[in-house]
């Protein structure tokens, strides 16, 4: 970590953030890049004090973030993105913005700039933050096929800010964005659609670790039983396809109506989910006294999930070669199907990560939550 510091002014703008620097537009995936490395400069010196770190984290702030305050309020809130891919990539200006296919990343700098509130306590911070949650509420996330990630990135921003402020309107975001997702971004492996109302794209691990970290802190806060149910079920079952062997973490089907088959989309993402992996890996090691697990017996849900409880079983089709890396010690038959909880993922040898199957039954009609 002190070698990566270190290096920054040598990659980096005369600011010390990454990129050109923007006159004639606000350059939309560079507002979200940079919250990231907002996040990683200020745990660096929450833990060790670098002062450096702090340089580099208040010139980004100052000459990237500050000057798009009074700005957000034109971000074009109804505006429809066509395409993209696994990275995002940015598409044409409108408003004076240049827009991202990950529709919305520029409010995923919610959650860096709330952790520089955080630390700084820096007012001017928190009147851009007040702006881009204004904004943000406007939004009709389904309707402009809103990256979901990027969204559950800002919620939980809202929830740093309230736990700071106490003030009830970001928490109230939180819980709005939480109702939303849980209704229409959630996949039936407790995963995410990776865009809203794009149909069967993927599911991104960000978001996944994300969707755990706001059900757990919302449960924290409100001491509502239903945010620490969906926690677990992130934790138990969604996690279950994100981590690969190697230790990273990849994409994977979205399991929905139309999809039933769970299996590897991209084997690792290493330039973004496998970051953010260790982060929902840590959540989960200091959270886990909430994440437990409820099993009684089998049952076939709403939507024709099998599940014990919490935790979802699934049909596991794979070759000969693959069945001996499958634990098979819990192993049911219901319905005269074999079910055995979701693999592992990162129990398995990556030639055979990428061609099993995990086939989810169904036995009824879905409920559509897309």
């Amino acid at each position: 970590m002190d070698r990566l510091v270190e290096k920054i002014p040598s990659k980096t703008n005369k600011y010390f953030f990454f990129g050109d620097i923007q006159k004639d537009y606000i350059h939309e995936q560079q507002l979200s890049g940079h919250s990231w490395y907002l996040r990683g400069l200020l745990a660096y010196y929450e833990l060790y004090g670098n002062s450096d770190a702090l340089k580099f984290a208040q010139s980004t702030v100052e000459n990237l973030y500050l000057p798009t305050k009074g700005k957000f309020c034109g971000y074009p809130t109804d505006f429809i993105k066509k395409g993209g891919d696994v990275s995002g990539n940015s598409t044409e200006i409108v408003n004076g913005w240049l827009l991202s296919t990950d529709t919305g990343c520029a409010f995923m700098s919610i959650d860096g700039l709330s952790h520089y509130y955080a630390v700084t306590r820096d007012e001017r911070v928190l009147k851009l933050l007040y702006e881009m949650r204004e904004t943000f509420e406007k939004i009709d996330k389904i309707a402009i096929k809103a990256q979901t990630h990027c969204c559950l990135t800002a919620a939980r921003g809202f929830i740093r800010i309230y736990n700071i402020t106490s003030d009830k309107m970001f928490l109230n975001s939180a819980k709005k964005l939480w109702d939303l997702y849980a209704t229409h971004g959630m996949t039936y492996t407790y995963q995410n659609f990776n865009w809203w109302g794009k149909g069967d794209t993927w599911a991104e691990p960000c978001a996944i670790v994300d969707s755990l970290i706001l059900a757990g802190e919302l449960f924290k806060i409100t001491n509502d039983e239903t945010y620490r149910v969906m926690a677990a079920r992130i934790w138990h079952n969604g996690f279950s396809a994100m981590q690969v062997g190697n230790g990273g973490a990849g994409p994977t089907t979205t399991v929905s109506d139309t999809e039933p088959i769970l299996k590897t989309a991209m084997y690792e993402a290493p330039f973004c989910c496998t970051m953010r992996l260790a982060e929902g890996l840590l959540y989960a090691k200091r959270n886990k006294e909430i994440l437990y697990a409820v099993t009684d017996d089998v049952k076939k849900d709403n939507v024709g999930r099998y599940m014990l409880g919490d935790i979802i079983y699934a049909e596991v089709t794979c070759s000969e070669e693959t069945e001996k890396y499958i634990d098979r010690s819990e192993e049911i038959t219901v319905d005269n199907i074999r079910l055995i909880p979701i693999v592992k993922y990162y129990n398995l040898p990556k030639t055979l990560t990428e061609s099993i199957n995990q086939k989810i039954i169904f036995r009824g009609v879905g409920n559509g939550c897309k």
